[in-house]
């Protein structure tokens, strides 16, 4: 016999002894103890932040809506091709060969390539214009740049620079500098663009003095940059007895942006 069924008869020989017992006396059977109810658990207690955690709390929340309010007032404005331009103004002097070859006059010029294949949007905040900036993007098509020469475009696009096969600049700008706090519709602004612009795969730092007027939803205004060929892998072009031309060049762009 197992254990097991050696207990279940003991308890039942118990059972029926007390039964008899009772009987004998004439007394009822014992009522049996009731089981006290196991008490419910209290909820384990969740400790108080500390004051740094509760801190931490605010300063995230604060710091959200700065985020949100300065997102909220950024207002964004579109480049209009048609009615913008890119420039590069660099100069040149042509020598007495020059006259002869290409019946270019002798001296010193200022020459300019032009393109409207200009792309980009503005994100500031108008009523603070010192506040970082949002999206601001620009890039120019340089293959597209034509001068008074079409024998100097065709070098700027299949030699020296190569602009066929590095047709984009890019400029990205990563803040402001000297801008008013304060602004008034119709107003002329200066300030100063910060950024890094790429030329041929090549990215410098680089800043643009822009004047600009907000009128209704336009935005209308000229930014300029003063530059060196070397610093994106341009050698200045010099063509003995021929012509020479300066390692600094300027770029200059003329723009109009609409509200989005």
């Amino acid at each position: 016999m197992s254990v097991r069924t050696k207990l279940k008869s003991l308890q039942s020989l118990w059972v029926l002894v007390i039964f008899i017992l009772a009987a004998c006396a004439g007394a009822p059977p014992p009522t049996p103890t009731p089981v006290p109810p196991t008490p419910t658990p209290l909820p384990t207690p969740i400790p108080a932040e500390s004051g740094n955690e509760s801190e931490s709390v605010v300063e995230s929340q604060g710091e959200s809506e700065s985020e949100a309010a300065a997102t909220s007032n950024l207002r964004t404005f579109i480049i209009v091709p048609e009615e913008s331009q890119a420039s590069y103004i660099v100069d040149e002097e042509f020598f007495e060969a020059a006259l002869d070859k290409y019946g270019i006059n002798i001296g010193q010029v200022d020459t300019v390539g032009t393109t409207q294949n200009i792309e980009g949007q503005l994100q500031i905040n108008l009523a603070d214009l010192s506040d970082p900036l949002g999206t601001n993007r620009f890039t120019v098509n340089l293959a597209s740049l034509t001068s008074d020469q079409s024998l100097r475009d065709t070098w700027l696009r299949e030699r020296g620079p190569q602009f066929n096969q590095f047709p984009l600049a890019e400029f990205v700008a990563t803040g402001v500098a000297d801008a008013p706090t304060s602004y008034t519709d119709g107003e002329e602004v200066q300030f100063k663009m910060l950024g890094d612009l790429t030329i041929r795969d090549i990215t410098q730092p680089a800043t643009f003095d822009v004047t600009a007027t907000l009128n209704g939803d336009t935005v209308t205004g000229v930014a300029t940059a003063d530059l060196r060929m070397t610093d994106f892998g341009i050698e200045p072009p010099n063509f003995a007895n021929t012509l020479t031309v300066a390692d600094e060049f300027t770029v200059r762009v003329e723009f109009t942006a609409r509200e989005q």
